[in-house]
């Protein structure tokens, strides 16, 4: 080894040794005739010490030395007379005898600073560099500390491992697949897999009745903060389980890996109906780290000549504790907010419960203060208080008021990243209805089972057909989601009917699953859990790019490398394509 420690493996008890570093510059500094260098690896960072009076040509070489140079250091451990309290090795310095430079570096396009000058997309070009920084590198030692809990807990349990392939079919499941061009069969595609679904259902099949796998996933959909076109699985199937075992073993993982990663004790999940989520939270992720639940307001306020309310197919709102101090020009810019074209509302409506007991509405004109004293009572306000209310379409107006209160919690500061509020939601519907095809579509996937007792509905009432699907949900992020599956081919075969496929579209498409269920196909069920989310929740990062170290930007660009790329003519014909991009 070039090195005999690491740059944050030193400390009071190591005095009077002579040692060999190896690091980066992190900075240094001339103060009269001494310099001090900070020396950087992933361990940490150490003080080195340069003195005119014990080796003048020493000390200048060190005052060569630039930000990210490599460098190489012998000397003795002495005690710091002006120690560092924050740092581990802050209680001693090096008293350099050798210095080598290993590699000399330009200056970095950015500071390698855990507050850093570079903005997003310099830092995403150089991403490299950026993964010095210790924020980053933190949350990549997180993901493996996490990875390592996440197997132990799962293979103690006798969970398998079990590596699906990556070049598959294209199949249907929600997303569009990215394809890969294959060029020992001229005109045919492999898809990459948006999830091993297929496969961990024929692991079952096969007998192995516990698989995991913290896999790659691929789906080429427009991107946000919370996703990447590449993506990491926590994918696990069960054979033999009912829905309940299911959620006590992965309910156990999640309250395993707070306890062991970030030394948080959580009790039991609360659980919600998919129906209740939606009512009370206009979202099938609520975020229960604060209150504010929505009340709906038909049977008050309707019928009193205001056509906004009258019209609508539902009047909803939301108290805002202690917020009746707004004033007209907040209110004016939370109701621009909420008229963004990605919200879509077409106006707020307000009631102020004002700290003299009086009652003060956006809409006086229709609604005497008696009846305001009827809202109040609804939404059970105090004085201070301010009630925000939204009218519409149902669905519409659940999602946008939504949308308020998550605003409305952040800008109360009840989203607290430190706190955890985790959340099973349960029997979500199976089908959902797509305008554009004109037909009903999986909510999940078309292997999820139905209800036993709402299978007779498939054929009368689709859409109130309820799924034997589950979400975890923490701090309103879904973190995870499963289902059990269908494993009797009759079932799975109507499955593809009422998704309107015929008979020969669900045999290309899935006759080898279907084939399989006809050799002895166990009850089975499984989850996975987003492993990037996750992560980003146990980091407090808004973002999953963070986790990850080789991101993509939103447009699927990774910046760094400059991918996607055109390819060579040569291979373009050696795949028998071409293109055209118009």
């Amino acid at each position: 080894m070039l090195r005999t420690h690491t740059c944050g493996q030193l400390n009071i008890s190591n005095l009077g040794e002579t040692i060999t570093l190896c690091g980066w510059v992190q900075k240094s500094r001339d103060l009269g005739g001494t310099t001090f260098i900070d020396v950087r690896d992933r361990y940490g960072l150490t003080q080195l010490v340069l003195n005119t009076d014990t080796d003048a040509n020493l000390r200048e070489a060190g005052r060569q030395l630039g930000r990210e140079f490599v460098i190489r250091v012998t000397g003795k451990v002495v005690e710091r007379s002006n120690k560092n309290t924050k740092i581990a090795t802050g209680e001693i310095e090096i008293t350099v005898t050798e210095l080598e430079i290993l590699n000399a570096a330009k200056i970095p396009p950015f500071l390698i600073e855990d507050e850093t000058d570079g903005g997003e997309e310099l830092r995403a070009k150089y991403r490299y560099l950026d993964l010095r920084r210790n924020p980053i590198r933190q949350n990549l030692v997180l993901r493996h500390k996490m990875a390592q809990e996440i197997r132990r807990y799962l293979s103690d349990l006798d969970f398998i491992e079990v590596e699906t392939p990556v070049l598959i079919k294209s199949t249907p499941e929600g997303a569009r697949d990215f394809v890969v061009p294959s060029r020992m069969n001229p005109g045919e595609f492999y898809a990459l897999p948006q999830s091993p679904q297929t496969f961990k259902q024929l692991l079952m099949v096969s007998g192995f009745d516990r698989y995991f796998q913290i896999v790659k996933c691929f789906r080429d959909e427009d991107l946000r903060a919370d996703r990447q076109p590449e993506f990491t699985q926590i994918d696990c199937e069960m054979s033999f389980i009912t829905q309940e075992d299911i959620l006590n073993i992965f309910e156990g993982l999640t309250r395993h890996l707070f306890s062991k990663v970030k030394g948080l004790e959580l009790g039991d999940f609360p659980r919600m109906q998919y129906a209740d989520a939606m009512r009370l939270y206009g979202s099938d992720k609520p975020d229960t780290r604060f209150g504010m639940e929505f009340v709906e307001l038909n049977d008050i306020v309707k019928g009193k000549g205001f056509s906004i309310f009258d019209n609508a197919e539902l009047v909803v709102g939301i108290n805002a504790k202690g917020c009746a101090s707004y004033t007209r020009k907040q209110l004016d810019e939370l109701t621009e907010w909420l008229k963004r074209p990605q919200i879509g509302a077409t106006g707020l409506i307000y009631c102020r419960y004002n700290t003299d007991g009086t009652l003060k509405s956006s809409v006086d004109k229709f609604y005497s203060e008696d009846e305001l004293t009827n809202w109040a009572a609804s939404f059970e306000a105090e004085q201070g208080d301010l009630i925000l209310i939204l009218a519409g379409q149902t669905d519409k107006v659940r999602k946008q008021m939504n949308e308020l209160r998550l605003e409305i919690g952040s800008r109360l500061g009840l989203r607290d990243k430190n706190k955890f509020a985790p959340l099973w939601v349960l029997d979500f519907p199976l089908l959902e209805w797509d305008e554009e095809t004109e037909r009903y579509h999986a909510m999940h996937h078309p292997f999820t089972s139905p209800k036993p007792e709402d299978i007779a509905l498939l054929d009368t009432d689709p859409k109130n057909v309820r799924a034997n699907a589950y979400d975890l949900v923490i701090n309103g992020t879904e973190i995870g989601g499963g289902s059990i599956r269908i494993h009797d081919r009759e079932l799975q075969a109507l499955m593809f009917k009422h998704l309107g496929f015929s008979k020969e579209e669900a045999q290309k498409q899935f006759g080898f699953l279907m084939d399989a269920f006809e050799y002895g196909a166990p009850p089975h069920g499984g989850i996975a859990f987003g492993f990037d989310r996750l992560t980003s929740i146990f980091a407090g990062l808004d973002s999953i790019r963070d986790v990850i170290a080789f991101p993509k930007n939103n447009s699927g660009r990774d910046v760094m490398i400059d991918s996607p790329s055109t390819i060579a003519e040569a291979q373009m014909n050696e795949l028998k394509i071409k293109t055209t991009v118009s």
